[in-house]
């Protein structure tokens, strides 16, 4: 399934929304803001993010799971400008997932 947010800036990070899945103000932290900001650049202050355990038309960043830790999840950016880049999503992707992907896609569109 494919899923859509829209990540905006607060308090000079990065959170998102989703009402559907009893999330506020969740954080994009460890990282994962870290390829926000590449992807995004510093003045941006949202983004829609488009997200899927399979690929998609027009997906730019294919990450790959790491390992596990204090609940989340690290992945690491196999490609585009956040090639290498490591993030760790926090418990909240079981929200969607019933279990850690080995595998994400995700379209950053400003």
């Amino acid at each position: 399934m494919i899923r859509i947010l829209r990540v905006y800036r607060h308090n000079k990070g990065w959170v998102f929304d989703d009402p559907a899945v009893g999330l506020r103000k969740e954080p994009l932290v460890m990282g994962i803001d870290r390829m926000l900001d590449t992807l995004a650049g510093p003045r941006t202050k949202e983004v829609y993010l488009t997200f899927s355990d399979q690929p998609f038309d027009h997906f730019n960043v294919e990450l790959e799971w790491v390992s596990a830790e204090d609940s989340g999840n690290w992945y690491r950016s196999m490609s585009g400008i956040t090639m290498g880049i490591m993030g760790w999503l926090c418990p909240a992707l079981y929200k969607y997932f019933s279990k850690a992907p080995s595998k994400l896609f995700l379209e950053v569109v400003v």
